[in-house]
């Protein structure tokens, strides 16, 4: 796919080119799709009595939650190439806003479960921001633009697990009882969801030059049939062993944050005697790490591939997703409350980082297929916290000895990382790209300006 005029240089407090007003949108509406996608994680301890939930029921629910999200994100990758991200972000808040409201009728596991469920296609948004960055900014900086609309996205993993106790305090203070509170409490993401698809739909464009449709009547973008069509560029990033490996190191970083999103407060809550909110504060500032880690890890992989180029993308993925993997044996060690925040926060900036160096790599591999590509990787990161989710549904495993299984098997998966080449042809053209974006632009990537 070829897109013309991407930005060189991320502008943030410019909101009137379609790259910044892109780049902020997206990020938004990710950060958005949290509330609803994880907004009832915090409040599960409530919802355990009120529903009579086991701990392998948890465990089902929690594998339900982003399970659907892989084949959704399959889907919507390919869609992506197809009407553009502007329908498909607009189609997927406001579809997803009724599940995520609907979940307060639930009054079994079964029909918790099936909420869960339906509420796990808004982890799909992901992809849509990460293509939406992809084809608005330069090989300069679309490593770091790619990290930080997904890192800003992924905040909400974290002010979801603060603010969702407080909507349900406040709940409260109407003179509601726990049982019906909750339910209250989780239509305020999914009105919140609904606006925000009404503002991607009106705010936002495809292109920097236009919206597909507009581009494709020009001729400016070939038609979505034939070799761009969907089925063919599905096909195509099938086959290749690249977007596999990419898959499976995704697993094992953003997978991973989705179960720590999962689990994090409840882990805190029963470990270390804390008070619902308490444990909610604390298993949040895992995901508000993402402010600025994911981006950390996306400037790096920019930096790295100034001097190595494509290889050097590599080599750091490798080395975030090894200390990662280090730091989750060592957190999972952990027993006095003060230590256990300290490595958590440690194990929190390795995994956004490897996300973010996963993404500089990932515009990259096949352009003509880059929905596919991104849908297939992003789908990784889900098949990863349903792989996950075994490990903490397990009556004869503590959540301290899956956690150490865990960061074992994301030592493993670092390995994967260097199975990610690129032919001699791709790198030469790539740098040269690269280099005429960094000549083009007479100051630093990341501004305020």
């Amino acid at each position: 796919m070829d897109i013309r005029n991407k930005a060189n240089k991320i502008r943030l407090l410019n909101f009137k080119t379609p790259q910044m007003r892109a780049f902020h949108l997206s990020w938004f509406a990710f950060h958005i799709c949290f509330f609803g996608w994880f907004g009832i994680a915090p409040l599960m301890a409530v919802v355990r009595d009120d529903l009579g939930l086991t701990k392998t029921q948890i465990g089902n629910t929690i594998i339900a939650s982003v399970a659907i999200t892989v084949i959704v994100r399959l889907l919507i990758g390919v869609l992506c190439d197809r009407i553009g991200p502007r329908k498909a972000y607009t189609w997927l808040l406001c579809l997803g806003s009724i599940p995520v409201m609907g979940i307060g009728l639930a009054d079994s596991f079964e029909t918790f479960l099936l909420a869960r469920l339906a509420i796990g296609a808004i982890g799909a948004s992901f992809v849509i921001t990460q293509y939406h960055t992809s084809i608005m900014f330069a090989p300069n900086v679309v490593g770091t633009a790619n990290a930080t609309s997904a890192g800003w996205g992924n905040l909400g993993g974290g002010t979801t697990q603060i603010l969702m106790p407080l909507v349900f305090s406040g709940v409260m203070m109407l003179g509601v009882n726990e049982a019906f509170g909750w339910r209250l409490a989780m239509v305020v993401p999914g009105i919140v969801l609904f606006l925000a698809g009404l503002a991607y739909y009106f705010l936002a464009q495809d292109a920097p030059d236009g919206n597909f449709e507009d581009l494709r009547a020009r001729g400016e973008l070939p038609p979505a049939k034939g070799e761009h069509g969907m089925k063919e560029g599905l096909t195509t990033a099938v086959k290749d062993i690249r977007v596999w490996a990419l898959f499976i190191v995704y697993a094992a970083c953003f997978g991973v944050e989705l179960t720590i999103n999962n689990i994090a407060a409840i882990y805190f809550f029963d470990n270390f005697d804390l008070t619902l909110a308490t444990a909610g504060m604390i298993a949040g500032l895992f995901g508000l790490m993402n402010i600025f880690a994911r981006t950390l890890g996306g400037i790096f992989s920019d930096l790295f591939a100034r001097n190595g180029g494509l290889k050097g993308r590599v080599r750091w993925l490798f080395i975030a997703m090894l200390c990662e993997g280090i730091a989750l044996m060592f957190f999972s060690q952990m027993h006095v409350l003060a230590l256990a925040i300290g490595i958590m926060l440690v194990f929190s900036l390795f995994v956004q980082m490897a996300e973010g160096a996963t993404f500089g790599i990932v515009p990259f591999v096949n352009k003509k297929a880059l929905g596919a590509v991104a849908g297939i990787v992003g789908a990784g990161g889900n098949a990863g916290a349903v792989a996950a989710g075994f490990l903490f549904r397990s009556e004869t495993l503590t959540y301290q000895q899956g956690l150490f299984f865990l960061g074992v098997a994301v030592i493993v998966a670092s390995l994967c990382a260097l199975l990610v080449r690129f032919s001699p042809e791709t790198e030469a053209e790539e740098d040269a790209a690269y280099q005429d974006a960094v000549g083009n632009q007479p100051s630093a990537a990341l501004s305020l300006r």
